[in-house]
């Protein structure tokens, strides 16, 4: 899924593409890499940000950024593990552009 906004303001599918493994090495920008990192931790359930990763976090990010990040992963986790628990996840899934909420 791919919010409309997200597109206007430059993302391409070859900068999606580099989110998958080895993102720490590529050439994605310190924001990119700071929520990376920060969706990492989470998903993984390893315990809070800490040391470097931590610190770039705090630093790229304000306080209602941070929210929304945390938010919206919670959301998109949430809903992904419900769809596998009731059996909806598709075998292949389609790129959707879904319009920005509130936009």
């Amino acid at each position: 899924m791919r919010f409309a906004v997200a597109k206007q303001q430059g993302l391409e599918e070859d900068r999606v593409d580099r989110i998958d493994d080895g993102w720490r090495e590529s050439d994605l920008d310190d924001d990119a890499k700071a929520a990376l990192g920060f969706a990492d931790a989470y998903l993984d359930a390893a315990g809070p940000l800490e040391g470097s990763d931590r610190a770039r976090f705090v630093e790229r990010f304000d306080e209602v950024e941070r929210t929304e990040l945390g938010v919206g992963l919670a959301l998109f986790h949430g809903f992904s593990k419900a769809l596998i628990a009731l059996g909806c996840e598709p075998e292949e899934m389609a790129t959707t552009e879904l319009p920005t909420p509130g936009s």
